[in-house]
């Protein structure tokens, strides 16, 4: 089964979906499934841009409406985690997941579901320690703490995630985990991205949050965005009781522009006897239920429970009774009904209504999940003034020592934005959407094609990760080491490559090869946007990185 493995989305649906047909096309595959690593950016009208975290004047309304609102539906099976860029108020209505379009599943602020036998988590937004412990507070309209605290990831999630005792095949993340950069090519990296030298040296880089859950769970495959950069890495894990160690493959991909290694193809087995259509997950759906009363809503911080005679409970790895019980719960039917519905009115581009106020709905979707399951809608329940569920429902589990919210967290270090080192993508919000022209890009736009060496991810032994299919429950973890990524291939100019200067009708093409795999794809968009040859000025060449994708008729006032 060939899947799509996309970075930062930043909206660009139309262009990755032609992306992904060009190559159906040129080399005669089908692919199943798209994952997208965050900064989906679902807008779905200029209520919704309003609840983004970014600078007004790179706001554009991009594609995803056309999505939501029927004029267009994606072509491949989509399944996204949220970033740092989101419409939140959008995300807010869906916590633990549901369609934001027909054919298009949002993950919720973490989840995992099935797709033909193969099971896919993620967890959505990036890691700051001083949010960490506090429940999920915000809602529309936000302020500028909560409009960037609302995707910063909470230690809820991590301790559901940490629950799940059975094989994980792919997991998602948007920022990577912490240490990551150690198991590739760091030196590659550091070439690329010089400003990261100094989190890595100290292996403050990345989320210790990401990097806890990675040594739990040790996925197959671990793909993340975020620092817009390409990145691959192999990391064995130290040897569970008497299991064979496990392997995990990471790979992080740029954004969608042109140049840039947003894309990758990875051939992964399906499970025989699998349905066919994207399923619930019977461990997850367990795990949400037996938690449902630690979640909170509060400012105060919150420490999830421990084995140390404090807590009644503390261990809520399901057993397989309460799996059973969820099945039953959904009539025996683990498919994902396709119970989309539109909450807000779409954008209409022949009416324009700038002043949109940001909505804040009650989503069908889960509310439906709620009353089957008996959880709680975290949104509903913040919009409606609630406070610490724990206190309502009579939690088990779980600290509230009443300490200020101001309390350092778990963690002693911010580690996604407190370095001194300059990280265009996390410390200066503004600074994201610039940057100086890389010498590849200023050399090479119009020049023949190069080929340029990618990383290599075939270093360990092919093997079989085997997870059973439908309403089946899984056996307990595999001592197998993922499958093989696949050989990247050279991608032609598209035609949706952003207009530019003509350039001699030169076009540019350029490909990672990787010695020992045998099918993988890296896909570039391309573009002639580049300088003509040999024009090189004294005057450094600025570009805002983002000039395409984030265009305005005219500027926001702050």
């Amino acid at each position: 089964m060939k899947i799509a493995v996309e970075g930062c989305c930043h909206g660009e649906l139309d262009k990755i979906y032609e992306t992904i047909g060009y190559l159906e096309k040129k080399e005669g595959v089908k692919v199943e499934l798209l994952l997208c690593c965050g900064d989906f950016q679902a807008a779905r009208n200029e209520g919704d841009m309003m609840c983004m975290a970014i600078p007004p004047k790179y706001r554009s309304m991009q594609t995803f409406y056309k999505y939501y609102s029927g004029e267009k539906k994606a072509p491949v099976l989509t399944v996204f985690i949220g970033g740092n860029h989101e419409a939140s108020n959008h995300m807010q209505e869906l916590p633990y997941g549901g369609w934001v379009a027909p054919n298009i599943y949002y993950l919720g602020y973490a989840g995992v579901v099935r797709y033909k036998g193969i099971r896919i988590g993620g967890a959505s937004g990036i890691f700051k320690s001083h949010d960490y412990r506090r429940g999920h507070h915000e809602f529309p309209p936000y302020n500028p703490n909560t409009l960037r605290s609302v995707y910063h990831i909470r230690n809820i999630e991590v301790f559901k995630l940490k629950q799940i005792e059975m094989p994980i095949d792919i997991f998602m993340s948007h920022d990577w985990p912490r240490g990551i950069y150690h198991y590739g090519s760091t030196a590659e990296l550091l070439r690329k991205k010089k400003f990261l030298r100094q989190e890595v040296e100290s292996n403050s880089l990345g989320s210790p949050a990401a990097e806890e859950l990675l040594a739990h769970l040790q996925p197959s495959y671990w793909f993340s965005a975020h620092l817009h950069v390409k990145f691959a890495a192999v990391m064995r894990h130290p040897p569970k009781a008497n299991a064979a160690p496990r392997v995990t493959k990471f790979l992080s991909l740029d954004k969608c522009l042109p140049y840039r290694e947003f894309l990758q193809i990875v051939d992964v087995t399906e499970r025989p006897g699998s349905s066919e259509g994207l399923e619930y997950d019977p461990e997850w759906l367990a795990i949400l239920k037996s938690t449902n009363s630690l979640q909170s809503t509060a400012l105060h911080p919150w420490n999830p429970p421990e084995n140390n005679g404090l807590h009644e409970r503390w261990d809520f790895t399901p057993s397989e009774a309460a799996m059973l019980q969820v099945v039953k719960d959904l009539g025996g039917d683990l498919a994902i009904p396709d119970n989309f519905s539109r909450t807000v009115q779409p954008y209409d581009p022949n009416k324009p209504q700038p002043h949109t106020t940001p909505s804040c709905n009650i989503n069908p979707q889960t509310t439906e999940l709620c009353a089957t399951l008996g959880l709680t809608d975290l949104y509903a329940h913040v919009g409606q003034g609630g406070g610490d569920l724990s206190r309502i429902q009579g939690s088990t589990g779980g600290d509230d020592d009443g300490e200020s919210a101001d309390e350092p967290s778990e963690y002693p270090t911010d580690t996604s934005g407190l370095s001194s080192s300059y990280n265009p993508d996390e410390i200066t919000i503004e600074d994201e959407w610039e940057e100086e022209e890389g010498k590849e890009e200023a050399e090479g736009g119009c020049n023949p094609p190069s080929a340029v060496k990618g990383d290599n991810l075939s270093d360990v032994p092919v093997g079989e990760v085997q997870t059973p299919g439908r309403m089946v429950l899984p056996a307990p973890k595999s001592d197998t080491s993922p499958t093989d990524l696949s050989h990247p291939m050279n991608l032609p100019p598209p035609s949706h490559s952003t207009p530019a200067v003509a350039c001699a009708g030169a076009e540019r093409e350029e490909h990672c090869e990787d010695d020992e795999d045998e099918a993988s794809r890296t896909l570039k968009r391309t573009s002639d946007e580049a300088e003509a040859p040999g024009s090189k000025g004294t005057t450094p060449r600025i570009k805002r990185r983002n000039q395409v994708i984030y265009t305005t008729v005219e500027d926001d006032d702050e």
